[in-house]
């Protein structure tokens, strides 16, 4: 199972932005510690946005905020909102399905079951869980950030 760039990139918004909890982010701030494009993110967070997981601010000294603690919002919820499709395999959907092992298919119930299981571990993994302790990781990361961007 491979989680899309999409997902990754909402993860770290909301990484970020739990460690960030004392100020308004950018997303062009985000954009730069994580050497992602301002436009992908810009369409990430609008959906978190949409979700009512991150308000936005508008205007000169706008930015982002979470808009729930980072203990209420849940990494599995996460993942089902941006994830397009868990169709591991074609028997996974019923409509378009052509395997004549199908009904009587040991691997198929067990890939269910691992993506059960999956999905079990992330639903109980708040934003809170994975998080670094504060802001003293956002502060090392912007420093790395500012250190490798500082002309030579």
């Amino acid at each position: 199972m491979r989680l899309t760039d999409y997902t990754d990139y909402a993860l770290r918004v909301l990484m970020y932005l739990g460690a960030n909890r004392e100020r308004l982010v950018t997303i062009q701030q985000i954009a730069s510690v994580h050497g992602i494009s301002r436009n992908h993110l810009t369409k990430v967070v609008h959906q978190l946005a949409m979700a009512r997981l991150v308000t936005t601010v508008r205007g000169r000294t706008g930015g982002l905020r979470l808009a729930l603690e980072p203990q209420q919002i849940m990494v599995g919820a996460v993942i089902r909102m941006t994830e397009p499709d868990f169709t591991m395999v074609e028997c996974f959907d019923e409509a378009r399905n052509q395997c004549a092992l199908s009904p009587t298919c040991i691997l198929k119930r067990k890939l269910a079951q691992a993506t059960g299981a999956f999905f079990e571990q992330l639903d109980c993994l708040s934003l809170a869980d994975v998080l670094v302790p504060g802001p003293v990781q956002a502060a090392k990361l912007v420093g790395q950030f500012q250190l490798s961007t500082t002309p030579a």
